[in-house]
C-alpha cells in the first residue's frame, strides 16, 4: 500500500472570515428592515451609516496604519458598525455616532491587534462608551411607528418597557414586544425578526447554540424564582422578550472571538451572562444590563478556557 505525506492542514474548508461575515449581515436585514419600519429613516440611515463607514475605517487602519498592503476588506467592520448602530437610539445624533464607531473599532478591535485578538466585543464597547459619554442622547426613546419621513427630533419620547416595569410597575403588552412595536434601541426591540435572523446562522451553522441557550435559559429560570418569590420581579416572558436580551443573547455573546471555545465554557459564559443580566435589571440602577453583563463575561473568556480546557488523550496529570 502505498502511503502519501502531506503538509497540514488535512480539514479543508471554502469558508473564510467574508463568508461569515456576510452571512451575519443577511441574518441582520430583517432586523434593519424593521428598525426602518418602526422607527423611520433616520434609523435606516444609522445602519447603512455604520455598516460602510465601519468596513471603511477598518480599511483605513489595517491599509495606512498597520500597513498592511494585501488586506482585503473581511466584513467585519461592517458587522461591527451595524451590530454598533442596531444598539443605539434613534436621538443619537451621526457626528455622536462616528465617534462611538471609531472608539468601537480603534480601542474595541484594533488595540489589540486587529480580528480575532480583541478580548471585547467592539460593537458593545462602542455602546457603552457612548452611554457614559452621552447619556442623554442613549436614553431618550422614540416613540415606535410615529411616521417613516418624520424627524426623531419632533417625535414623542418616554421610557422603555424596562424602565416603565422598574420605575412604575408598568408590563407592557407582550405582542407588542414581540414584534417589536415599543420603545428601545434601533434593533433591539422586535424579538420575532432577531428570531428570524438567528434561525438562518443556525441553518448556516455559524451560531454557537450552546450560548444562547444557557444565556435566555439562566433569565428564564432565575426570573422564574424570582417571580414566584415576589411578582414585583416581573414573570419570565417579559424578561425575555424586553430589552436588549434576544439582540445580545442571539447575536451579541455569540461572538466567536470573544466567547469561549469549550462547550462547557459556553455553558458557563452563556450562565454568567443571564445571571449578570436579570441581577443589573433587578437590583442595579440601570433597567438593562446586557450590554454590561456580555463585556464583564468576555474579559473572563481567557480564564473561561484555561480552566474548561479539556485533558490532551494520553497525557498524565500533575
Amino acid at each position: 500500500m502505498k502511503l502519501v505525506s502531506a503538509y497540514p492542514p488535512h480539514l479543508r474548508d471554502t469558508d473564510d472570515v467574508r463568508k461569515v461575515m456576510y452571512d451575519v449581515l443577511i441574518a441582520l436585514t430583517p432586523v434593519v428592515i424593521g428598525a426602518a419600519y418602526f422607527f423611520g429613516w433616520y434609523a435606516l440611515l444609522l445602519c447603512v451609516l455604520g455598516t460602510v463607514l465601519g468596513e471603511l475605517f477598518d480599511f483605513f487602519v489595517m491599509r495606512f496604519l498597520r500597513k498592511s498592503k494585501d488586506f482585503v476588506p473581511d466584513g467585519s467592520g461592517a458587522v461591527t458598525g451595524l451590530l454598533l448602530a442596531l444598539n443605539v437610539s434613534t436621538r443619537l445624533p451621526i457626528w455622536a455616532f462616528v465617534i462611538g464607531l471609531v472608539f468601537a473599532l480603534g480601542v474595541g478591535k484594533h488595540v489589540f491587534g486587529g480580528l480575532g485578538q480583541n478580548i471585547f466585543n467592539p460593537a458593545l464597547t462602542g455602546r457603552v462608551f457612548l452611554l457614559i459619554s452621552f447619556p442623554t442622547y442613549m436614553t431618550e426613546w422614540v416613540d415606535p411607528l410615529s411616521g417613516f419621513w418624520k424627524s426623531p427630533w419632533d417625535a414623542t419620547t418616554a421610557a422603555t418597557p424596562l424602565a416603565l416595569f422598574k420605575e412604575k410597575g408598568i408590563v407592557t403588552s407582550y405582542w407588542d414586544l414581540f414584534i417589536g412595536n415599543v420603545r428601545g434601541s434601533i434593533g433591539e426591540t422586535s424579538a420575532l425578526l432577531l428570531i428570524v435572523g438567528f434561525l438562518y446562522l443556525v441553518v448556516r451553522k455559524r451560531i454557537k447554540l450552546l450560548i444562547p441557550i444557557s444565556y435566555l435559559g439562566t433569565v428564564f429560570l432565575l426570573s422564574a424564582v424570582f417571580y414566584s418569590v415576589n411578582p414585583k420581579y416581573g414573570d419570565p416572558t417579559f424578561h425575555l422578550l424586553s430589552g436588549g436580551l434576544m439582540l445580545g443573547a442571539l447575536f451579541m455573546a455569540t461572538d466567536m472571538v470573544t466567547s469561549p471555545i469549550t462547550p462547557l465554557g459556553q455553558a458557563i459564559f452563556g450562565f454568567g451572562c443571564g445571571f449578570l443580566t436579570l441581577i443589573i435589571r433587578l437590583f442595579g440602577s440601570y433597567p438593562e444590563g446586557v450590554s454590561f453583563s456580555i463585556l464583564f463575561m468576555n474579559a473572563l473568556v481567557p480564564l473561561i478556557d484555561r480552566v474548561t480546557k479539556p485533558r490532551i488523550f494520553g497525557e498524565v496529570g500533575r
